[in-house]
């Protein structure tokens, strides 16, 4: 279907019988949308394991959806990681991504999908941009670069969206979480992100009675964590009430240090010794902060605050200590 052929569309609610395929089920974005479809009531959901489908394997991929024919996907497959995988393995983080996304998108060009939601993250934004981070603040500056690789993917992921809409006349979008956290979070000390890497880091010192516990950098860079399952919320509506060609940043619209971030996690798990803190360790950006105005026009807000989440976040962990990713 070309442009000038794609009926005049609005978005609305999505049917919650038609197929819906989740790629990247498993992870801590594609479970939180998994969790809360099924509360919403849809019945056709799709997923498949890495073991089942490898989505970096083109003609699987289109086979796939060839055989499933999808009228909804969320795109949360991705290889994510800490700033330490990140900046050790950019070739993987590049590659990965880009061949996942690729084959995705252009396998729902070929079965018509009606509606796809890309899942980016808020590192596509300059390292330096003016705070709080605005859309149309990507591609005014450099990247930072402890994590250049999964953001350039990212960055093409948001244009194959867009060259889509161009192209065919999709009613596709994209959306940029600030940082996650929750239910189903990496907790490997390579692999991890900061907060389950700190809630992991704080919870074992308890246990091993440490009276110290030592992060990474200065602890001074400010940070915006949001509870996945308000990502997965925030998702569902954009889907039923968005359409744009712009990306749309989703967060909290509020930050915290992370020294700040530290001394929650530290109170949350019963933690009463000293933090010190590596500064021969990099920071990376100093403040990432989305300015959320678009996703507010759009007639959502975050609901979780941080303690809140955080508290629930170290609930699950202890509950699946001993079937953790890692």
């Amino acid at each position: 279907m070309t442009p000038a052929e794609s009926a005049p569309f609005t978005p609305g609610r999505l049917d919650r019988d038609a197929p819906f395929y989740i790629a990247g089920h498993r992870g801590l974005a594609g479970s939180a949308m998994w969790r809360l479809l099924e509360a919403e009531g849809f019945t056709n959901l799709i997923g498949r394991s890495s073991a089942e489908l490898d989505l970096k394997d083109r003609a699987a991929v289109f086979a796939f959806f060839e055989q499933t024919r999808p009228r909804y996907v969320v795109l949360a497959a991705a290889k994510v990681g800490g700033i330490m995988a990140n900046n050790t393995y950019p070739v993987d983080f590049l590659s990965e991504n880009l061949q996942v996304q690729v084959n995705v998108i252009d396998a729902a060009i070929a079965v018509d999908v009606e509606r796809l939601l890309f899942l980016g993250s808020s590192c596509i934004y300059p390292r330096l941009a003016p705070q709080p981070i605005t859309e149309n603040a990507l591609l005014t500056g450099y990247l930072e670069p402890t994590n250049d690789a999964y953001a350039i993917a990212k960055i093409a992921g948001i244009f194959h969206i867009q060259a889509a809409r161009r192209q065919f006349g999709k009613h596709w979008i994209s959306a940029m979480p600030t940082n996650l956290y929750g239910p189903g979070d990496n907790f490997s000390p390579q692999g991890s992100h900061v907060l389950p890497a700190l809630i992991q880091r704080y919870d074992n010192a308890v246990k091993s009675g440490a009276t110290t516990v030592t992060n990474w950098g200065s602890g001074t860079p400010r940070r915006e964590f949001m509870h996945v399952d308000d990502m997965a919320a925030a998702f569902l509506h954009l889907l039923e009430h968005y359409d744009s060609p712009e990306q749309v940043n989703v967060g909290t619209g509020q930050d915290s240090t992370i020294r700040e971030i530290a001394k929650t996690i530290a109170r949350v798990v019963g933690f009463t010794g000293d933090t010190l803190w590596d500064t021969d360790k990099p920071d990376g950006t100093p403040q990432k902060l989305l300015d959320v105005s678009k996703l507010a026009d759009a007639g959502w807000s975050a609901r979780i605050d941080l303690e809140d989440g955080v508290r629930s976040t170290v609930d699950w962990y202890h509950e699946h200590v001993a079937t953790l990713r890692r």
